[in-house]
């Protein structure tokens, strides 16, 4: 799994931060979260293909997280984008795409399907779940969670002591069943393991809330906006952000593995002073900056 952080500003911009964006990537699965003005730009800079984008998630439609769309779903469209972006985001998202396009001339010919998202599980496949959460933000607002599925593993030692490392029945043994080789009975259980999947959770934008610390928690990565710092608590609180503390204070009770905070306002040139506030609290936050990437 691997994150790049396309945008780390808030509303307005700086000459270091861009607009509010991430791309997650996850074997065959490349999923854009939100598409701030110039993500299409930072795309390049950062070498990176766009029509690899298999699915986008809005948080909700404030203009720092959806101004970069039109421009991208153009470049999708001039380079041949052939398979059927999926687009998920809060109530309201397909009325405001389709006004979207009647901002100006386009000639974007894609196919799009666009599902609106309320609580709970909103996809799953074999490897994995998208999980939502409202947000308490000025407009209709969603967190989201990937959740890996756990993986079972063959132990290859222990099936070495009877003989058999590379043979097609081995699949059943992954599927949990036993088996019988060489006229001995072979347990799944003594001859797989577990492998936990993993949690990302991506909350922007929130003021803080109870119920994120149960959405939050045992996350192995937790993004969340840092918005400003603790001195400004009551102020954040009124357009439904979080300060640096909150944000830490959100990962210690979730117990999370690591917090990385973003979605900087434009009055904190060093980024230091959100970072030490947070620390403060959860030793093992970093501050993103833009086209940082980063491993879960």
């Amino acid at each position: 799994m691997k994150i790049t952080f396309l945008g780390t500003s808030s509303m307005i911009p700086t000459a270091d931060r861009n607009h509010n964006s991430i791309l997650f990537d996850y074997e065959n699965e490349h999923i854009l979260i939100d598409c701030g003005e110039g993500t299409q730009r930072q795309f390049r800079i950062g070498n990176i293909n766009p029509v690899k984008i298999t699915k986008i998630l809005i948080t909700h439609w404030h203009g720092d997280h959806v101004l970069g769309l039109p421009g991208l779903l153009q470049n999708l469209s001039r380079h041949n984008y052939n398979k059927t972006l999926e687009v998920y985001g809060p109530k309201g998202t397909a009325n405001f795409f389709k006004n979207m396009f009647s901002w100006f001339y386009t000639d974007v010919q894609l196919k799009i399907k666009i599902k609106e998202v309320e609580e709970g599980v909103f996809f799953e496949n074999e490897y994995f779940i998208l999980k939502a959460t409202k947000l308490n933000h000025r407009v209709p607002c969603l967190g989201y969670s990937f959740i890996e599925k756990d993986k079972r593993k063959i132990n290859i030692n222990y099936l070495k002591k009877f003989g058999l490392t590379n043979n097609p029945i081995i699949a059943d043994l992954i599927k949990g069943k036993d088996i019988v080789w060489n006229k001995n009975k072979i347990k799944a259980k003594d001859a797989t393991f577990v492998e936990k999947g993993k949690k990302f959770v991506y909350l922007l934008d929130s003021a803080y809330s109870k119920h994120l610390e149960n959405f939050c928690k045992g996350a192995d990565l937790l993004l969340c906006e840092a918005t400003f710092a603790d001195d400004m608590k009551e102020f954040a609180k009124e357009f439904g952000h979080m300060t640096a503390g909150q944000a830490a204070t959100l990962a210690k009770k979730a117990n999370v593995k690591k917090l990385i905070i973003t979605h900087f306002s434009q009055r904190y040139k060093d980024t230091n002073v959100l970072l030490k506030e947070a620390r403060k609290i959860f030793s093992n936050t970093i501050a993103a900056r833009d086209l940082m990437q980063t491993e879960i």
